[in-house]
């Protein structure tokens, strides 16, 4: 089962949480990482970041990275949004 946690950091603390799964291994790894940052994002509301350098090397290496105002196209009114990847 492939699961991503999404989290919402405002202040330093955690406001809102969820965690994707997905059983359909038919998916690559890579169409699994967008299809649940997709479900994140329509659970928390939100427009779809965009992917910069940044934050697709930090996501190759480590499996986590973050979403700042600038991945957004839309104003938020949270620090981040973070995804990280916790069960393959």
């Amino acid at each position: 089962m492939f699961r991503m946690w999404g989290k919402i950091w405002k202040n330093n603390r955690m406001i809102r949480d969820t965690v994707i799964s997905i059983t359909d291994y038919s998916l690559s790894r890579t169409a699994m990482v967008f299809q649940s940052l997709e479900d994140i994002c329509y659970e928390f509301d939100l427009g779809k970041p965009i992917w910069l350098d940044a934050n697709i090397s930090e996501f190759q290496r480590i499996s986590k990275t973050r979403f700042t105002q600038d991945s957004f196209i839309e104003h938020i009114p949270f620090d981040f949004l973070e995804i990280q990847i916790i069960e393959e």
